[in-house]
């Protein structure tokens, strides 16, 4: 058969068509393509599976499809690797090939991996704004509680309640802690009457790691979180050291002395025992107003965790937590018991006992890492005894917390659903002077949620949640959670959602109890409602070779309700009432992140609050929240982390006040002084102990006159509630660490 090409424009169409083919086809022999798939399954596409030149950093991560393309230029060896979270990673040799497909096969024993370098403390993969305080950070202060955790952290706050009790909270997004869902291992704990001295409850030498989600979370977690959620993930039993020893002091006479210790039962059973205790038994009264600075206290806390793994299949933690704590503050001559006289001292006394376990166990589908069933349970005894000068208040809190859990995909993994059904009880009494009061309440509840990952750019998780509750009837929250990578390194996040909340307004306002205020419920008080909505940006960067990152965010909440703690109307009483007009709270912060030299890190942070709500039909701003706020910290290491230092400095702005002085028929509203604060810390590490010096509030400020009547305590001007600054000076301490791993 012959072909006769007749016209020039044919002759040139062919020629055209000729060279394109011999410019493509060597083109596409420089490439090696392929599919990742599950073993068991070849229908189902491994999405994001890592596929790399060995030898090299050079590769790619697979589509929806789960589809793949690489260079043959950046080969050095004609072989590949391929893992995916979740399945045994595979290496392939693809001499003279360009068309591959490789399958994997499921496994749960996932290696542990060492990585060197620095953790990036904003997570560039949650579809949350989430950040980390890692074991790192957590050694940067003296760290004894919880409380301590977040000194060189700049989105939460921790402040003290009062100049008496001394008892502390955290703030986030310019609202108090309670509206935080505070969960270990994302088990909600610490609830409720628990509230006014969670802080303390938590050794930091039992804390593996902290996670800070602003905003709406999930709602496998439950309804309550409206601000955010505060996330402890205690040590791992499997992963722990064998023995941590932990010893400190400081110029107060205060002794924190801890122990861990962990071991391999056997080849599926692992433990760990974690042992704290605290003492602080020596009266200071620095500003000489004749209260004590700091309340006297002793504390013992326990917590054994077990961890059991079988095969691929079957995974199980369970705990259990006791702790005993007993504190003594007011006046320097107070002692324990007095009886009450016209020469009686103020004084405030509290006896706290607590027991709580927890069990997590869930069951993977044999060779569908993707699919599994679990089931979490926890369970909460609190009581507690409290006098603060001559009210008595007293509380029990019994919690029950059930959850079922199924997760699986639709089609392929880039389509992740959860779904599973919740049971909550809370009984909960309480007596404050000579009423009693009480609630049980009974939620169950369902939930959903759906993850959408194109493991490109884009992640969209969207939940929904409906509770039956026996006192206030269905109860509907839903959330959203969007994250979007412009590029590699810049990320846009957006959260939005509702969360709902029954208040406990004596446990969550104890500070007003260190007053003469009456406590007056002007009706009876319906449950919290908030929307919260807000996004962050984030941008990952490289200055003269060294990593930094810029962090921006923005929330606002509104609440359709919100039990009022109201000061401001009058001097002598706080009155509590439902929201009767807006109630909002806008937050912004700004951080930068940057390695300055090698080893000599600075993050550096200002925050933005504009939080009011409606008194008496005023809408005023909060009291003892600052407009405005700086943090500065440095962190300095030497090769191998033999030394290390850190310097935090802080900014606080003015803070408006609820004052017990009247002018006429108002109240005499006034502002904190602004001040700042400066902690530091040097540590000496050895082959296995580490030595550490350091101080906090080192300018020395306090501030002044933190109790207002302190010369008649009785009397009816007597206020020790409006704490603004620190209270104690400069503290120094000192302390050591010893681990074998």
């Amino acid at each position: 058969m012959h072909f006769i090409i007749r016209s020039s424009s044919s002759r040139r169409f062919l020629l055209t068509a000729l060279l394109l083919l011999s410019i493509l086809l060597p083109a596409a022999a420089q490439q090696l393509a392929g599919r990742v798939v599950d073993q068991n399954n070849p229908n189902l596409p491994l999405i994001g599976a890592n596929v790399v030149w060995k030898g090299t950093g050079k590769g790619t991560a697979t589509d929806v499809s789960g589809a793949f393309t690489l260079q043959l230029a950046d080969a050095v060896t004609p072989q590949i690797i391929v893992s995916y979270i979740g399945y045994q990673p595979d290496t392939v040799d693809v001499t003279g090939k360009t068309s591959i497909t490789v399958s994997l096969s499921p496994t749960s024993s996932i290696k542990e991996v060492v990585v060197e370098g620095q953790q990036a403390r904003y997570s560039s993969l949650t579809p949350t704004n989430s950040q980390i305080i890692t074991t790192r950070d957590l050694e940067k202060s003296a760290c004894c509680n919880l409380a301590e955790s977040f000194e060189t952290n700049a989105s939460v706050e921790v402040s003290t309640t009062d100049a008496v009790s001394g008892a502390k909270q955290i703030q986030m997004l310019g609202l108090d802690g309670s509206y935080t869902l505070l969960t270990t291992d994302n088990i909600p704990t610490l609830r409720g009457l628990a509230t006014p001295y969670r802080l303390n409850y938590l050794s930091g030498t039992y804390i593996e790691s902290i996670d800070i989600i602003k905003g709406m979370g999930s709602v496998l977690n439950g309804y309550e979180s409206i601000s955010g959620q505060v996330n402890v993930k205690l040590k791992d039993p499997e992963k722990t050291e064998r023995l941590y020893f932990n010893l400190y002091g400081n110029s107060l006479a205060k002794f924190d002395v801890n122990l861990n210790v962990s071991a391999q039962v056997s080849p599926k059973w692992s433990t760990v025992l974690m042992l704290h205790s605290d003492h602080l038994g020596n009266r200071v009264d620095h500003n000489h107003d004749g209260f004590m600075d700091l309340a006297l206290g002793t504390h013992h806390n326990v917590y054994n965790k077990w961890k059991y793994k079988h095969g691929d299949t079957w995974v199980s933690e369970f705990g259990v937590n006791a702790l005993r704590e007993t504190k003594l503050g007011g006046q320097m001559e107070y002692q324990k018991g007095e009886p009450v006289s016209p020469s009686q001292h103020y004084g405030t006394e509290s006896e706290a006992e607590r027991l709580s376990a927890f069990n997590k166990t869930s069951y993977t589908f044999p060779g569908k890492p993707y699919q599994s069933i679990g089931f979490i349970s926890a369970g909460s005894h609190h009581k507690f005894n409290s006098l603060y000068g001559r009210r008595q208040y007293n509380g029990e809190q019994n919690n029950a917390d059930l959850r079922l859990i199924f997760q699986s995909i639709i089609g392929h993994t880039g389509h992740t659903y959860k779904v599973g059904a919740s049971f909550l009880v809370d009984n909960y009494s309480e007596t404050l002077a000579d009423t009693t009061f009480g609630r049980t309440e009974r939620v169950p509840g369902i939930f959903a949620e759906y993850v959408f990952n194109n493991t490109e750019n884009l992640t969209i998780v969207a939940g929904i949640r409906t509770d039956f509750h026996n006192l206030y009837g269905t109860v509907f929250t839903p959330r959203l959670n969007v994250k979007y990578d412009l590029t590699q390194n810049t990320i846009f996040r957006v959260a939005a959602g509702k969360g709902f909340r029954v208040a406990n307004p004596v446990a969550e306002n104890t500070a007003a109890l260190v007053s003469s205020r009456a406590f007056v419920f002007r009706e009876e008080l319906k449950p919290e409602e908030a929307w919260n909505l807000g996004g962050s940006f984030t941008h990952y960067f490289e200055l003269a070779g060294r990593p930094g990152s810029f962090i921006t965010d923005y929330y606002y909440t509104t609440f359709q309700n919100q039990v009022v703690a109201d000061m401001y109307s009058n001097p002598h009483q706080v009155a509590f009432y439902n929201l009767q007009g807006r109630s909002f709270s806008k937050s912004f912060q700004a951080e930068l992140q940057y390695e300055v030299l090698k080893g000599l890190d600075i993050k550096t942070a200002y925050k933005y609050f504009d939080v009011k709500s409606t008194y008496n039909g005023e809408l005023v701003q909060r009291p003892m929240i600052p407009q405005h706020r700086f943090f500065v910290n440095l962190g300095f290491a030497t090769p191998f982390d033999k030394w290390r230092a850190d310097l935090t400095a802080q900014y606080f702005g003015l803070m408006p006040l609820a004052a017990m002085e009247e002018q006429g028929a108002s109240i005499n509203r006034t502002n904190s002084d602004r001040f700042y604060t400066l902690n530091g810390q040097v540590t000496r590490a050895f082959k296995r102990w580490e030595v550490y010096l350091g101080g906090e509030n080192l300018l020395n400020y306090r501030q002044p006159n933190p109790i207002v009547g302190a010369q008649d305590p009785f009397g009816a001007n007597f206020d020790g509630s409006m704490v603004w600054g620190p209270i104690t000076g400069r503290i120094i301490y000192a302390g050591l660490r010893f681990k074998i791993d």
